[in-house]
């Protein structure tokens, strides 16, 4: 496909691609009857673009491919860890993407691979032919590393790119597999708009052309797919992502909000169209792609991702649109809306024994996101807080005292009074990112019918970016449910919780 063909072209579908009037046409043949009948063969795509998680600067080039897979799909902007967890390099977030968990799991910090544990979490590729051995995978990419290091030898083709050839080499390469070969599974890296990021900055019109000519390659691969003799029975699931962002000026590896941005791009595969997502991870794409193959995730493979095609909003991302701008919080630009003291329907604040004054933003428990909590304090491993998505709720004692306050803070979330049914052993889950300083505590109570409170578990030493399941000892006869969060301390430092909810007992998976 020719980079000029125009973003309105590429939308209306005029040059044979994705059409916005019918999706029907174009690459995603999931839309087509044999889909419709169930009997289309599924197939995955996977595209990486390294350095270009600045899902703003692609919405200011010229990008009418991924326009059109955007409009075709699921958008979705997320972000990354930071130090202590790993640096916003390639090596940490390919791994991230490729294995489907975080950095505390498969141990890659840095460009160095020191640390890494394939082993134990191998590459998404690996999995499949694990599972199916006859689906064919293929992996190439322009950054070596990635099919030398991260895809092990079990996947059926896996290639660098001669340095030479570069990203035309890795598309021309790719494409001749998808159009004429059989694959069931591909991974693609192209690794040009990371190279403009590092020599002329994400700001810059340089960034924007690499992106236009990366969007130029991705058109080529869709087109591939949309010329396979075999097209028209076969359910493609296309997803974009990227490992990291970029500095205005250049350069990723810290902790900024530029470095840590990052994207996911979905479509196909019955997806839904033009939707906009704030509950994605990165970690999502390899089980994602698994979920599309029919190759459930086991638990034993503690996945951190979740598929695309399950909704994982909570209570509290209800609460976006109620976000507002910072009061008295100078690190935060004046266009994030990002924070709330009103709780979701049904859940209460207790604030009786909270202290006074201090910042606006953490008097008592917030519901926030993690744009507006890690620019209000960078570097303090609020960027680890990579386990809870889309809106959270955090207690923060540590920000509270950046200003004047009398007394301590105490404040408890309250859910509300959940029914207890069926015969099933019942447990609370939980993502919980705790940092323990001093006298603080964190305690998580839980009353039967509106009875006494009892403690359930209290955090009195780090518990950073976990999942947590507390199995309950149900009273014979209870009808209902409810717990509370009560965190206490001064100037100390938080606690962070997300997806709280009554399930079935199930083992830990920090």
């Amino acid at each position: 496909m020719s980079s000029a063909i125009s973003r309105r072209a590429w939308l209306t579908g005029a040059t044979g691609g994705l059409a916005l009037a019918a999706l029907a046409t174009g690459p995603f043949a999931g839309l087509s009857r044999a889909a419709a009948r169930g009997s289309a063969t599924p197939k995955v795509l996977v595209i990486g673009l390294d350095g270009a998680g600045r899902l703003d600067r692609v919405k200011d080039a010229d990008t009418p491919a991924l326009d059109g897979l955007m409009a075709a799909g699921i958008t979705a902007p997320t972000s990354l860890y930071a130090n202590p967890m790993a640096r916003t390099e390639s090596a940490p977030g390919w791994s991230t993407i490729i294995t489907g968990v975080w950095p505390d799991k498969h141990g890659v910090k840095d460009n160095s691979f020191t640390g890494a544990d394939y082993t134990t979490y191998p590459d998404f590729l690996t999995r499949i032919e694990r599972a199916r051995p006859a689906l064919r995978t293929y992996a190439i990419a322009s950054w070596a590393p990635i099919p030398d290091r991260i895809f092990s030898a079990e996947v059926d083709t896996r290639v660098a790119t001669p340095g030479a050839e570069y990203d035309k080499g890795t598309t021309a390469r790719a494409v001749a597999q998808l159009r004429d070969g059989n694959p069931d599974a591909v991974f693609v890296q192209l690794d040009n708009v990371d190279h403009a990021g590092h020599s002329s900055g994400a700001a810059s019109q340089a960034y924007l052309d690499a992106l236009h000519e990366a969007d130029a390659q991705i058109g080529e691969l869709l087109a591939a797919l949309e010329s396979r003799p075999a097209h028209a029975g076969e359910s493609w699931l296309v997803l974009v992502t990227a490992d990291h962002g970029h500095t205005d000026s250049g350069g990723h590896g810290g902790s900024t909000w530029a470095e840590r941005q990052t994207f996911v791009i979905a479509a196909g595969a019955g997806l839904p169209a033009g939707t906009l997502r704030h509950d994605v991870r990165i970690v999502d794409i390899a089980a994602t792609a698994l979920h599309h193959l029919g190759i459930p995730a086991d638990p034993a493979w503690k996945l951190d991702g979740r598929p695309l095609h399950e909704s994982f909003a909570d209570d509290f991302d209800a609460l976006r649109p109620e976000l507002g701008k910072a009061v008295d919080e100078t690190g935060v630009d004046g266009s994030v809306r990002g924070f709330t003291h009103t709780p979701p329907a049904g859940w209460s604040v207790d604030n009786r024994t909270m202290g006074g004054g201090g910042v606006t933003e953490w008097r008592g428990w917030s519901f926030t996101t993690d744009e507006f909590w890690t620019k209000a304090a960078p570097d303090q491993q609020r960027e680890s807080n990579v386990r809870a998505r889309g809106v959270f709720a955090v207690a923060d004692g540590d920000e509270w005292s950046d200003r004047p306050v009398t007394g301590t803070f105490d404040s408890t979330l309250i859910t509300p009074a959940w029914p207890l049914t069926g015969a099933t052993p019942a447990a609370l889950t939980y993502t919980t990112h705790y940092l323990q300083e001093g006298s603080q505590k964190a305690e998580v109570l839980v009353s039967y019918d509106g009875g006494p409170a009892v403690s359930l578990k209290t955090y009195t030493a780090d518990a950073v970016a976990r999942s947590e399941t507390l199995e309950l000892g149900i009273p014979a006869g209870a009808r209902t449910v409810q717990f509370r969060f009560r965190y206490t301390g001064g100037n100390n430092w938080y606690w962070a919780l997300d997806g709280v909810r009554l399930g079935t007992a199930a083992p830990d998976s920090p």
